[in-house]
């Protein structure tokens, strides 16, 4: 079938017609194709009506009963019977027939038929004409149907970018730590703490020798790590106290010997330990180089009564020392306190409790990790060999403490064993000494009694009590050390806005002097309770859960399989951290079931607080490597699984260049991808390859920082190439990811289209064609004002950089003002003189230049106020859809998903569609019920039937205008000219083809007057995009159609899809 669109296929109606309607009469025969009535020029548009309506053009006037019909089907849902004589492609019989938008070219008009699926009992499937087919450019044997050619374009140019620049801090003088003094000394006073001179004695009474190194073995693990956050600073705080509160009580027992007390032994211990802890945070304070100092004098007298101990325990007992029960080495003594002997109230995990805190100086080196050499070595060493050493030190003073001293014993060296009494299998009984009234009334010493046992067994005394106080404060040095820097790293990382008055640091060593009077006050509040046995099961929960996180963190690590974590200890394992993370947990709420509760509300609240806050850190987490081989899991099943057209979405590459020099475009195009598709943005770089990749390279991080910073969910994307259109096709054919790679190309349109260089347009127009040669779809946008914001965006960084430069000498004059020798003087004059400001010049005509500057103001404030019409609320209005040919439903699809946006939620779709002058009615219904079917709701479809009229002179005379200074006229040149002038010039318009596409060119202009007459006020306009078929229709001739089109209307989104569906009714 071949179809006559020549030029003069719209006539004019003959005076005193009554039917002003404008009628094309076509003999539909295979042989010939004759048009009548010729008409060379345009005529003047004028209403047109319906018979002898001519009131409402396009407002529907029912016959009788089609009313009933329509309304009918509304409720019902089921599809209109169309007359059975219609057929889109009507073209074999002999008859008459109106000519009809969208029936007579190859770009087919929206059907049902199109999505309906093979084998549908509904109807038949039809193939609507491929993207290829509409686009490519015809053989040479197949005679080109005017009116099958349409057309594409593209937006803005690519902005530049700034380096960002590197500053390196003065290192110089800041004390730096090797693993020795940095982490096994503090690890080995940390752990050799309070518990292991004044409670390890009671511990092994109430859970024996057995028991003791059971606690040990699980308490003292292979853990340590850095800052783990709130919980873990504050649990070293509240550790100072107990260490304090623990060195209060053994000086409150020698206070006792000496009949020397303050008050009595409570307020004694707060008024001891108040002291103390100010004395340690005046040494805490002078610097970490003089509490490292401190920690050595320390750990020397701690090793020197450790030893005594063990001397002791070989020294033959007095009847003193037997009485308050030592017996030195007794088997039957270790037999009789090998196993556990709780007493009321005591049992396994209350009795750990208090231990544990024995456990939490692993940790003491990695606290502060930032004042080590190298912590990457230091810490795994040194931790690890104060943990072997305090592990051996602590199970041998268990067996020998268990196996010298009995359990009670009353003191008196009068409770000597009766002769004949039977001692029932009591060790003190079988070496001499009754202390069987330990049963029934309070005694004041043995292991169960007395916390200062270890002091009775050395050698000498008054060392055990020296290394009891060096115990004491060495541990609560360290922790009064450790929690401010812990608090300090914490606030740092900013994750907690309202701590960041804790971040500051002073002196050589960035000492966290606030931190510190934190740290202070919160150990202050706790040796008020001035109770070791209170204070220290608050320690173990916290601790417990900062370790159980600590496990967690190196098992997720493991799990999430990033190559960055390499665990250098040689027999890790993932799932014994995962086994210690549960069991840390599971300890927590044995020990005590509310404190755990609570501690983890803490904490769950933490998580939740900075999941919402989202804080700008990148600590290069396991949860972050957890994502990436997730996405990556995610996107491989992806490609195990075909299409399918229920879970299509656009994925969409924009050219934005820089995303925030054309933040309209990119706005309009995240509102339909945000949470459903891709969206990336996009920038070439045209240019030196060298300088193009430099320039690129430093401004990836920057702008996409700058999508996460406004809550874009987009990516950016960049290429360096030789030209425009090369880039672009590189990005078309390489961006995405499996299954998740775009399908829709979103451009601006190209405003400046006159007065841009030949090359830009051949780019511009040339990604289109490669867009639809790769199966792509393309929408423009185009909004008055246009999109690019780069020039703006240059003032403002001048102004800013000017008001830096202000702040700056005020500064400066502010530092100097008070300065009167001329060294001063000068000093400020080349401070000055580095800022670059000098005395403003006058300048010849600074009245134009006023009067310029105030306009160019003006144009940027309107540009600026553009770039942000799609960040705010649409009221209520519409969107229109000129659904004029069926590209797959990517035209009505992008209008439907913006209306479930909150922004543009007020506003209701009307629907446009061409249709047959004769079956308006119809073809509503159709429309209707197709809509219906996809589930799109719609406030009104309009069937416009006089598309295919000629526009009005005006309209048709500013188009010619606007192509003038692009046509070749070769028609009015002799042969040799011609063919010159088309060598020359070959990308003008010539008169062959604006003859061949004369029918598109006014089809482009009457739709224009459509639009100012139907949407002029619509809130968004989505039309279809007209497609040039490559060969047939030159660059400047498209560029035309487009500017005809979209001028002098709301902001407008020409769609083409690819042909494929991506709607259907199948749920």
């Amino acid at each position: 079938m071949s179809l006559n669109n020549s030029s003069n296929v719209f006539l004019d109606s003959a005076p005193g017609n009554t039917n002003r309607f404008q009628v094309h009469v076509i003999n539909e025969s295979h042989e010939s194709s004759v048009a009548v009535n010729d008409n060379a020029d345009p005529p003047h548009y004028e209403e047109t009506s319906f018979g002898d309506e001519g009131q409402n053009r396009f407002r529907i006037s029912f016959r009788p009963g089609n009313q009933d019909r329509y309304d009918n089907f509304l409720q019902t849902g089921e599809t209109a019977k169309t007359d059975a004589s219609f057929h889109a492609y009507d073209s074999h019989t002999n008859t008459y027939y109106l000519q009809t938008f969208g029936h007579n070219t190859m770009d087919a008009v929206p059907k049902i038929e199109y999505y309906r699926n093979t084998g549908s009992v509904s109807g038949p499937k039809v193939n609507r004409p491929s993207l290829l087919e509409i686009h490519e450019q015809l053989a040479k044997n197949v005679s080109v149907a005017p009116g099958s050619a349409d057309v594409v374009a593209n937006g803005d140019g690519m902005p530049g970018d700034e380096q960002a620049e590197n500053k390196e801090e003065d290192q110089a003088g800041v004390v730096k730590f090797g693993w020795v003094k940095g982490v096994l000394v503090r690890c080995m006073l940390n752990i050799w703490g309070v518990m292991l001179f004044i409670r390890l004695s009671w511990i092994v009474g109430e859970a024996g020798i057995g028991g003791a190194y059971y606690l040990i073995s699980r308490s003292l693990g292979p853990e340590f790590g850095g800052s783990i956050g709130l919980i873990f600073a504050f649990a070293n705080a509240v550790a100072v106290a107990m260490y304090v509160v623990g060195f209060a009580e053994t000086v409150v027992d020698l206070l006792k010997e000496s009949n020397s007390m303050m008050v009595d032994p409570t307020n004694d211990i707060r008024i001891i330990g108040s002291i103390t802890v100010v004395i340690l945070l005046g040494i805490s304070v002078a610097g970490m180089e003089w509490e490292a100092k401190a920690q050595v004098i320390l750990l020397i007298i701690l090793l020197i009564a450790i030893v005594n101990f063990f001397i002791g325990t070989v020294i033959p007992s007095n009847n003193d020392k037997k009485s308050r029960g030592f017996f030195n080495y007794q088997a039957s003594i270790f037999a009789e306190n090998f196993g556990p002997s709780f007493t009321k109230g005591e049992g396994f995990f209350s009795v750990f409790a208090i231990f544990f805190p024995a456990a939490t100086g692993i940790l003491a080196g990695a606290n502060i990790s930032g004042d080590l050499e190298d912590p990457q070595d230091a810490i795994p060493r040194g931790t690890m060999l104060a943990i072997f050493i305090t592990t051996v030190a602590y199970i041998g003073v268990a067996i020998c403490v268990g196996a010298c001293v009995v359990r009670d014993a009353t003191g008196s060296m009068n409770d000597t064993v009766i002769s004949g009494m039977n001692c029932n299998g009591s060790a003190a009984c079988g070496l001499g000494y009754d202390f069987s009234r330990c049963r029934h009334e309070p005694c004041q010493y043995g292991l169960m009694n007395n916390f200062q046992v270890m002091s009775m067994v050395s050698g000498f005394g008054p060392l055990i009590t020296a290394g009891i106080f060096s115990a004491t404060l060495s541990s609560a040095l360290a922790s009064l050390v450790s929690a401010p820097k812990v608090f300090q790293a914490l606030c740092k990382d900013n994750i907690y806005k309202a701590l960041q008055f804790f971040a500051k640091g002073y002196g050589k060593n960035n000492e966290p002097l606030r931190g510190y009077f934190l740290t202070f006050v919160i150990a202050m509040a706790f040796i008020l309770i001035a109770e070791l046995n209170t204070i220290a099961p608050i320690i173990s929960n916290f601790f417990l859960a900062s370790y159980a996180l600590i496990n967690f963190s190196c098992f997720h690590a493991s799990y999430a399989k990033s190559p960055g974590w390499r665990p250098a200890y040689g027999i890790y394992n993932m799932w014994v951290s995962l086994f210690g993370a549960i069991l840390c947990c599971a300890v927590m709420f044995v020990i005590n079931w509310w404190a755990a509760v609570i501690t983890y509300v803490i904490e769950f609240f933490l998580y939740i607080y900075v999941t919402y806050k989202k804080p700008d850190v990148n600590w290069g987490s396991s949860t972050q490597a957890l994502s990436y081989v997730s996405a990556l899991d995610n996107a491989l099943e992806l490609t195990t699984v075909e299409d399918h057209v229920k879970n299509f979405r656009p994925q969409c590459i924009v050219l934005t260049g820089g995303p925030m020099t054309r933040p309209a475009l990119l706005d309009i195009t995240h509102a339909f991808t945000k949470n459903s598709g891709l969206c990336i943005c996009c920038e070439v770089f045209v240019g030196p390859r060298k300088l193009c990749v430099k320039e690129m390279n430093s401004g990836m991080a920057k702008k996409q920082a700058w999508l996460i910073k406004n809550k874009i969910k987009a990516f950016y994307a960049a290429v360096a190439a030789d030209c425009f259109r090369d880039g672009v096709r590189s990005l078309l054919q390489a961006s995405g990811l499996g299954r998740m790679k775009p399908n829709t190309l979103v451009i601006g349109y190209k405003k400046n289209w006159r007065k841009a260089p030949l090359t830009e347009i051949e780019n511009y127009v040339g990604i289109i064609h490669d867009a639809f040669d790769f199966e792509i779809g393309v929408v423009i946008v185009r909004i008055s004002q246009g999109f690019d914001i780069s020039q703006v965006l240059q003032v403002q960084d001048e102004l800013e950089k000017l008001e830096q430069e202000r702040l700056a000498l005020e500064a400066t004059i502010k530092d100097n003002e008070c300065e009167e020798d001329s060294g001063g003087l000068r000093g400020l004059f080349k401070k000055a003189g580095k800022l670059n400001i000098t005395k403003p010049t006058p300048k010849k005509d600074s009245s134009i230049n006023t009067i310029q500057s105030m306009h160019v103001g003006e144009m940027n404030q309107k540009l600026v106020e553009a770039s942000t019409q799609f960040k705010k609320k649409q009221g209520k209005g519409t969107i229109d859809v000129w659904w004029l040919f069926d590209d797959g439903g990517l035209t009505l699809l992008i209008p439907y998903i913006l209306t479930l946006r909150k922004k543009w939620r007020d506003c209701k779709l009307r629907i446009y569609v061409g249709g047959k002058i004769n079956r308006i009615e119809e073809e509503k219904i159709t429309m209707a019920s197709l809509l219906s079917k996809f589930r799109i709701k719609f406030a009104d479809i309009h069937v416009i039937g006089d598309i295919n009229i000629k526009p009005n002179k005006e309209s048709w005379k500013f188009f010619e205008e606007m192509i003038e200074p692009y046509r070749l006229h070769e028609s009015c040149k002799d042969l040799t000219t011609a063919e010159k002038l088309k060598r020359e010039t070959p990308w003008k318009i010539t008169d062959a083809e604006l003859e061949a596409v004369k029918e598109k060119s006014y089809r482009q202009v009457r739709l224009n007057e459509l639009l100012q007459e139907h949407s002029r006020a619509a809130n968004l306009i989505v039309l279809s995009l007209p497609v040039a078929r490559k060969g047939t229709i030159s660059d400047w001739l498209y560029m035309a159609w487009l500017e005809i089109l979209t001028k002098n209307l709301p902001p407008v989104l020409l769609v083409r899809g690819n042909h494929k569906n991506v709607l259907t009714f199948y749920s």
